[in-house]
């Protein structure tokens, strides 16, 4: 203790700020990445540390038009700076959620977080050489990836391919460039599908196919490779390795494309308006509604196929948005990082990806 103050707590002896926690971030500053990306950079409403793995995600908490709105962001920045996080993200014309971020978040605006979560990790032993593919913002998860290989000087056999509508859409070049003088078996190639603004481009044009793959990573049989981007882009990358006969098991990859999944949903209404006997009764104890749901059919699903509105965003058990209270029953939950143990132990639920056992009380 200095002067009579208080004695500063710093360093290892700062409290974690990890999975199981939730809270509010206080936007630090917000950096214009491209014409249309940003990256936000928060720290939180108290001193803590952030403790995650590289490739995690938070779900954010945006009041957007007087209505809760979650999303799931990756995390671009390293956990090896742990003081302060970041999410980086493109601005989507007529997107509700990306527009907001870019139009409101500020230094000092604060917004509620919960997670990190996520298993689309590095591993943090391992020999195998990396293959990292991304198309457009998918390029976050892997960034932070390989900030932490840089922080920590850990030269590995890295190929990273990303790919871009134009050299001035190519996010964290001039950074990706400086990691590559500093860590010589790190290497970086841009694939362009326009050379617009850029006339001299020396890289390659076009979309990545297994010829411009075999130029760049030769040896990407071998590799472990980590996927990251439009659900389009990602179905032509493992039809590219599927043709290659590459072996899935080291195929990893990462998506949040919200405006495809609810067809899932959709088609699970299909089923659960097909099917008419064997049914369980959900009972929603607020409204005092009862709806019939067929088994295998999820709560969320089968009080969208009754005409209620209920709120919900992944449907596929990420975002945590259709988190409930379930009075009584039991459900089948498969859920993906979007609720956490404590809170299946007080008896939340994702009604999005949980289907009754047996009839149900659920608490909206």
């Amino acid at each position: 203790m200095l002067n009579g103050g208080p004695p500063q707590i710093t360093g290892d002896a700062l409290p974690v700020w990890g999975v199981d926690h939730d809270g509010d971030l206080e936007c630090l500053a917000v950096t214009e990445e491209t014409h249309d990306v940003r990256s936000f950079h928060f720290a939180t409403d108290r001193p803590c540390r952030f403790r995650f793995e590289p490739g995690q995600f938070l779900t954010l908490e945006l009041p957007i038009g007087g209505e809760t709105v979650f999303r799931c962001y990756t995390i671009s920045s390293p956990p090896t700076r742990p003081e302060t996080l970041s999410i980086t993200t493109k601005r989507v014309r007529g997107g509700p959620v990306s527009n907001w971020l870019h139009d409101t978040v500020r230094p000092g605006v604060r917004l509620r977080a919960t997670g990190p979560s996520g298993d689309f990790v590095l591993p943090r032993v391992s020999a195998a050489s990396l293959l990292l593919l991304s198309g457009g913002s998918g390029v976050t998860p892997l960034m932070s990836m390989v900030r932490t290989l840089f922080d920590r000087a850990e030269d590995r056999d890295v190929v990273f391919v990303h790919s871009a509508r134009s050299p001035r859409d190519i996010i964290f070049r001039e950074e990706l460039a400086l990691m590559t003088r500093r860590l010589p078996r790190l290497r970086v190639a841009h694939v362009v599908e326009s050379t617009e603004g850029e006339p001299g481009w020396p890289g390659l044009v076009g979309r990545l196919d297994a010829r411009a793959l075999g130029l760049l990573a030769p040896d990407f049989m071998t590799r472990e490779v980590y996927c990251c981007g439009p659900a389009p882009y990602m179905a032509g990358v493992c039809a590219l390795l599927d043709q290659a006969g590459f072996d899935r098991s080291r195929y990893h990859e990462e998506s949040f494309n919200f405006e495809a999944l609810p067809d899932a949903v959709h088609k699970d209404v299909a089923d659960a308006e097909a099917i008419a006997e064997s049914t369980f009764s959900v009972t929603f104890a607020k409204t005092g509604k009862v709806v019939a749901c067929p088994p295998g059919t999820t709560v969320l699903a089968a009080a969208k196929a009754a005409g209620l509105r209920l709120p919900s965003s992944c449907t596929r058990g990420v975002c945590g948005t259709c988190k409930s209270r379930m009075l009584s029953g039991r459900v089948d939950m498969r859920h993906g990082g979007g609720i956490r143990q404590r809170e299946v132990d007080q008896g939340m639920v994702l009604i999005c990806c949980s289907r009754p056992l047996e009839d149900l009380v659920i608490d909206r």
